[in-house]
């Protein structure tokens, strides 16, 4: 079968168990994952995982990533670092839709403590299936890609 998507998946202690099914899931519909987290629960530092996630994102050609920390918003906040990563920390459909729909989101986060993977997997259909509506929106994502002036 041929390869849907290219997915780079990322996580640090408190996202392992909700990475591993999302791997498998990711696995089963023929998506080319690159998994770069920890596969452990001894504690680590989110922040290194999303430098890695980001530098993969600027030397590859990927279509997505997804990482986990146990809250999601540090991971969130790390990632988010880079200027070329929209990283959005969603926790149900709507949010995940519209970090595509308005945002151009290209890292789906995910809290490992209070994602199930049920929901998780809906999220990262959602996030797939949704395309950046553009317009009004593109202004305001320009203004994301450099630092403000302060």
């Amino acid at each position: 079968m041929d390869i849907i998507l290219k997915i780079i998946v990322s996580n640090d202690h408190a996202g392992t168990v909700l990475k591993n099914g999302i791997i498998d899931y990711l696995n089963q519909n023929n998506h080319e994952v690159i998994n770069i987290g920890t596969n452990n629960l001894d504690s680590v530092d989110y922040p290194d995982f999303a430098y890695d996630v980001a530098k993969r994102f600027k030397k590859e050609v990927i279509d997505f990533g997804i990482l986990i920390c146990g809250s999601g918003i540090g991971i969130s906040i790390a990632a988010n670092r880079y200027n070329h990563i929209r990283a959005a920390l969603c926790n149900d459909i709507e949010t995940t839709k519209l970090s595509r729909l308005h945002n151009d989101a290209n890292i789906l986060v995910l809290s490992g403590r209070s994602t199930d993977k049920n929901l998780a997997i809906d999220c990262i259909n959602t996030f797939f299936n949704t395309k950046f509506e553009g317009g009004r929106h593109i202004n305001r994502l320009k203004k994301l890609s450099y630092p403000p002036k302060i």
